[in-house]
């Protein structure tokens, strides 16, 4: 009963985290006009106040330092900036997002002089720059992430491949071997293009990160159906997979090529999710499997994480913000998912070993 109760309250609280997701809205500080006109005025002279910027385009009669002059020098500091490697202009920024950045520092010094909240600009909070890193704080969890993933993923292999018992044909015992293995790749992936884009939210960046979490989101579904319906048969496998990867697929190109619309990529992302979860929680709450209670905590710590998705804060000190924090509690959720993974991989192995030797008794006695 106990079970079924934890199993209820994770029902329950996943409806609820949906239904709260369509009440979230941003502010929008990238609206304000006198963010706006600081903006078109930096583009076209290159300067905020009295700092000018070498990756803008200074029109003649402004030399990069900020100060009139009749011409304009073939070796200014734009052609210097455009002569550098690319790898080190990575690290700068474009004209049009260091006037974004500095005009930005500029209202909400005004803001908090005046007592008001941060805004958020162009969908993002204000945040600190560190080393050029647009988001350090999302840049650093990106990364553990990564190597969390990067550790459960190898040391699967290592061990359906090398520490458990394999078959007469030299294969793994644990029928979902390969798609653990294309979820592994996928994830780490996506925690790549995180890093990337946290560091530099440019248009290509962000069409990467976006494209490859829900490309990750829709194969979860995937495999999530497959495994708590205990699909082993080719048929059944193709059938599940064919008319989500063809929705997934489409979702990609609608947002990269047609419009990339926030609002209905947040619906889709949230309902595959809570999708999934809905589906685990339900196999753990009925299945006898020795690691079920860590597969519910795995769900259980995930629906708590999607609370810092919902209830957004402005940055500490600058750096520290919900997306962020939510970014670090994924961690740990991440090693003890693999965790399950793995435990998962030795009980169906040893099923299924017992279940062979079982046949052939069988059939040993019938000979006899």
């Amino acid at each position: 009963m106990k079970v079924r109760g934890r199993c209820l309250l994770l029902l329950l609280l996943e409806l609820v985290f949906l239904s709260l997701l369509s009440l979230c809205h941003a502010s929008a500080g990238d609206d304000q006009p006198p963010y706006k006109s600081c903006v078109e005025s930096c583009e076209k002279s290159g300067c905020v106040d009295d700092s000018c910027f070498n990756s803008c385009k200074f029109p003649v009669g402004i030399d990069p330092e900020g100060d009139l002059s009749l011409t304009k020098s073939l070796d200014s500091a734009y052609e210097l900036f455009l002569k550098e490697p690319l790898y080190l202009r990575w690290k700068k920024w474009d004209c049009t997002s260091e006037c974004r950045y500095q005009c930005m520092v500029r209202e909400e010094a005004k803001r908090e002089s005046d007592g008001h909240l941060p805004l958020k600009y162009h969908g993002k909070w204000p945040f600190v720059r560190f080393f050029s890193l647009q988001e350090p704080a999302s840049v650093a969890f990106s990364v553990l992430n990564l190597l969390v993933h990067f550790q459960g993923f190898s040391s699967f292999l290592v061990l359906v491949f090398y520490k458990l018992p394999l078959s007469a044909h030299g294969s793994p015992h644990y029928e979902y071997v390969s798609l653990w293995a294309i979820y592994g790749l996928l994830s780490m992936n996506s925690w790549i293009w995180s890093t990337v884009f946290h560091s530099r939210d440019v248009r290509f960046t962000e069409m990467l990160d976006y494209s490859s979490a829900v490309a990750l989101l829709g194969y979860s579904l995937i495999l999530a159906v497959i495994r708590t319906g205990g699909m082993r048969a080719e048929a059944a496998r193709v059938m599940v997979s064919a008319p989500i990867t063809a929705f997934i697929s489409t979702h990609i190109l609608y947002l990269n090529l047609y419009k990339f619309d926030y609002g209905w990529n947040m619906q889709v992302c949230v309902v595959i999710g809570v999708t999934q979860m809905l589906l685990w929680a339900v196999w753990a709450c009925r299945s006898s499997h020795p690691a079920r209670y860590k597969l519910l905590t795995v769900v259980f710590g995930a629906s708590l994480a999607m609370l810092l998705e919902i209830y957004d804060f402005p940055p500490l000190w600058g750096i520290l913000d919900a997306h962020a924090i939510w970014h670090a509690t994924t961690v740990p959720i991440t090693y003890l998912w693999w965790s399950f993974i793995k435990d998962d991989a030795k009980f169906r192995t040893k099923l299924l070993i017992s279940k062979t030797e079982a046949t052939k008794d069988n059939k040993s006695r019938k000979s006899q």
